[in-house]
């Protein structure tokens, strides 16, 4: 059975290859529309950080026998205290400034810890094997569907969803958003709003570093690999709407798709499909498609 002359195993198979990068999309703008909507810093470091929990699980298994499941909780542990001494020693000092020295900051962090890593690990790349339980593929007839693959797109869409939940439908999120606009109100409630920013920032980076660890068995490690995907990744959160949680989620999952048909109907023009997507819309609405216009 073909699909516009295709055949259907290759024409699903690439509609999974982009909603396993949509995935990866999904989670890192998830991260950054947290940090730009709470804390109004453009955070270029994303991509490195989402690098450092890539490398933090090969290390832990090579360096310690310590495999992928415990890396799923170490690594956003970690990194995400990376974020918050960042936050406190760096970023706490940017608020109140125009947000292009937060950009800067942030891009100078990411340079230096590619080249920390460069320097250690070189730049051939690292393999990491996908763990034993989610080896292999599921035969459903009209394809096979490898079984880490649909792990990563499952794990994904939970977390994404699980923190839109918490910052749109909690209390705690409430604070959150109350004492990104109102820091005095809420402090006056007893709230202790720099602590609840750091931790924030610290969340936003643990995010990063989950989507590095899902990401290890399915590409090579190399310390460029969060410079290779930030790109695209700020192109998702622009057209999504800079700071709207439910906007990068539903714009990562769908730019993935549409850049996996594109690499099926005109290969040529997958690597610069999201940025035509994303001039278009902002021609149309220059908020995004889920950003609040001025």
């Amino acid at each position: 059975m073909d699909v516009f002359g295709i055949p259907i195993q290759a024409f699903l198979g690439q509609l999974l290859l982009g909603l396993v990068n949509g995935s990866f999309y999904a989670m890192l703008s998830l991260g950054l529309a947290v940090i730009f909507g709470l804390l109004g810093i453009v955070n270029f470091a994303h991509g490195a950080l989402y690098m450092v929990g890539a490398y933090v699980a090969f290390v832990l298994l090579d360096t310690f026998g310590i495999g992928y499941w415990w890396a799923l909780l170490i690594a956003p542990l970690v990194v995400g205290g990376l974020g918050v001494v960042i936050e406190r020693t760096l970023l706490k000092h940017l608020y109140k400034i125009d947000p292009i020295y937060g950009l800067l900051l942030t891009f100078g962090l990411a340079l230096i810890a590619e080249g920390v890593f460069r320097d250690q690990f070189g730049v051939s790349g690292q393999s990491y094997p996908v763990p034993e339980l989610l080896r292999g593929a599921t035969d459903l007839g009209f394809m096979v569907l490898p079984n880490y693959r649909a792990f990563v797109v499952f794990a994904s869409l939970a977390v994404c969803l699980g923190t839109w939940f918490v910052i749109e439908r909690t209390r705690l999120g409430s604070y959150l958003r109350a004492g990104t606009e109102n820091p005095a109100l809420v402090q006056a409630f007893g709230i202790n709003v720099p602590v609840m920013v750091m931790l924030t920032y610290g969340a936003g980076a643990g995010l990063a570093a989950l989507a590095g660890v899902l990401a290890a068995p399915v590409i090579q490690i190399t310390p460029l690999m969060g410079s290779n995907l930030i790109i695209v990744v700020f192109a998702v959160v622009v057209i999504g709407g800079m700071g709207s949680i439910l906007g990068s989620i539903l714009t990562g999952l769908a730019l993935g798709l549409i850049e996996g048909l594109t690499k099926v109907f005109y290969p040529e023009a997958s690597s610069i499909v999201v940025f035509v997507i994303m001039a278009l819309v902002l021609m149309v609405r220059p908020a995004g498609l889920f950003g609040k216009e001025k």
